[in-house]
């Protein structure tokens, strides 16, 4: 699907049943809920698929250990079910990922593996593999960088590894390849309304400048840490229910882990858990929980947060990475609901909250990427409930996503193109000069460049260094190397002169330069 085909659909439709604002793991999986359930759906996202939140997680899917230590078994149960369900739907971007817990006091073996058992048992049939305490040789032989002093052994358990920003793209595939109308660099100024009640909304197309006014029966606020800009739009006075809370990541070299498994560090000193987790050939680090009082796209870490990462990751590796080792380092902020006065932000619920304004307006908040589909199925579920529609049924629950490819190669450096794959090698015997290497250290080729262009609605060198190609996650230095590279093929491609050339290399390097430790 060409963006000129999408903006012609758009163009062409009088009425919209659903109208989503936003394109991060809430909107598309909304989009794909709405759509296969029989809703004429139109997605806009202001910028790129994913391009917050959505693809800077630690790249888990998880039932969430740290929330049965709290007592939330419900949500570890829905989490651990959705799980089996991504590993189902999207084998080419799900793997089973085995986590050590390193276990240096007495107690810690005996009650983490009981924790385990029961994390086990709530995922059923479903399960990733069982949890297992590990003697002190077989700990030091899995992650033989581990400090040695005092360590007892460790425990071992199974979890879901993911990537995001690709699972956000494959959601909206498979929203447009089920007749919904999905479009990045969109962005909604405003709302329209009659006696009161949201009739559509106003859009303008940021690579054109044309404004839009669409029509829709029904609006769905989905736009994450932005939620409280759209319920301003529909209420200048409406209350903020959003409480943004950042979460940063280090990645470094394998070389501080050299293991397969992720370690798992229990208990940080303000209470969280910290990841190691093998990515890429790379070790992503992470993360943290920091309150923030303004929402940005953009967010950056902190001297504090970093350090933190630095120092708890230190206390258990005899190889500790320093500020000197980070390849990249990238922030998120959570969209959690709105907390009352005297809780924290690592205590409020990370399950979802929909709510309905007197205009109409439906706003989703909160949530997490593991459980993105059951939330989109309560919200079409509550849009039913709420406009008084024939009730649906949701289909979503074993619906392939796009790329589904089983017995996916992830030792594949292109393994998350899954069954695309294909198209990319059928690229390359055309044209044998688009398998040129633009960088060996991040497997990425001149195809991908053309591809992510073609097929997956890239419009710039951000899009495809972070989100197609996920080079600017891995190593910042090597994108900004390879930027011009890429830049000369998006100029051919979109016949783009060299003023817009410098113009993008200076958009980039100003972006990567967010990335890279200083």
């Amino acid at each position: 699907m060409k963006r000129k085909e999408l903006i012609q659909q758009l163009e062409q439709t009088k009425n919209w049943d659903i109208i989503i604002i936003g394109g991060g793991a809430t909107g598309l999986g909304t989009a794909v809920e709405a759509t296969t359930r029989g809703y004429k759906t139109l997605l806009l996202e202001q910028l790129d698929f994913t391009i917050g939140t959505s693809s800077r997680s630690t790249k888990l899917v998880h039932g969430g250990v740290r929330y049965l230590e709290q007592g939330d078994v419900s949500m570890v149960f829905e989490a651990l079910n959705e799980r089996g369900l991504l590993l189902k739907n999207a084998p080419h971007l799900v793997s089973n990922q085995t986590f050590l817990i390193p276990s240096y006091a007495i107690w810690q073996k005996p009650f983490y593996t009981l924790g385990l058992i029961v994390y086990d048992i709530l995922s059923g049939r479903k399960s990733f593999g069982k949890s297992r305490p590990f003697s002190l040789k077989n700990t030091i032989k899995k992650m033989p960088n581990l400090i040695r002093k005092n360590l007892r052994g460790g425990i071992v358990y199974h979890d879901g590894q993911f990537d995001d920003a690709r699972l956000g793209l494959n959601l909206a595939q498979t929203a447009i390849e089920n007749e919904a109308t999905v479009l990045n660099y969109i962005k909604v100024t405003n709302l329209i309304k009659k006696n009161g009640k949201i009739t559509g909304v106003v859009a303008i197309d940021q690579e054109t400048q044309k404004t839009y006014n669409l029509n829709a029966k029904i609006v769905i606020n989905a736009t994450g840490v932005f939620v409280d800009n759209i319920l301003k739009k529909d209420n200048p006075k409406a209350k903020k229910v959003v409480k943004p809370s950042q979460g940063v990541h280090l990645v470094i070299d394998n070389s501080f882990l050299q293991s397969d498994f992720a370690l798992l560090i229990p208990k940080t000193k303000d209470g969280r858990i910290l990841f190691a987790v093998p990515w890429h050939d790379k070790v992503i680090l992470g993360t943290t929980d920091e309150p923030k009082e303004k929402a940005v796209i953009e967010p950056k870490a902190t001297e504090k947060e970093i350090d933190f990462i630095l120092e708890t990751t230190g206390r258990y590796l005899i190889k500790k990475p320093t500020k000197k080792d980070i390849k990249s380092v990238f922030a998120g902020l959570r969209p959690l609901a709105a907390p009352n006065d005297d809780e924290k932000t690592k205590e409020i619920s990370r399950s979802h909250k929909i709510m309905q304004s007197n205009s109409g307006l439906v706003s989703i908040i909160g949530g997490k990427w593991t459980t993105y589909r059951e939330m989109s199925e309560d919200l079409i579920d509550k849009v039913e409930s709420f406009f008084n529609l024939e009730k649906t049924k949701s289909v979503t629950e074993h619906l392939k996503i796009h790329g589904y490819q089983e017995n996916t190669n992830f030792k594949n450096p292109l393994y998350f193109y899954g069954s695309d794959l294909d198209l990319i090698e059928k690229m390359i015997q055309k044209n044998p000069d688009l398998a040129t290497v633009i960088s060996d250290k991040l497997f990425i080729n001149k195809a991908q460049i053309i591809f992510a262009i073609q097929n997956e609605f890239a419009c710039n060198t951000y899009d495809i260094l972070a989100r197609r190609t996920r080079a600017l996650f891995l190593d910042a230095e090597e994108s900004l190397k390879i930027a011009p590279k890429v830049i000369e093929i998006i100029a051919r491609e979109l016949h783009k002169d060299t003023t817009w050339q410098k113009e993008e290399l200076k958009r980039f390097t100003i972006t990567a330069n967010g990335y890279l430790m200083h």
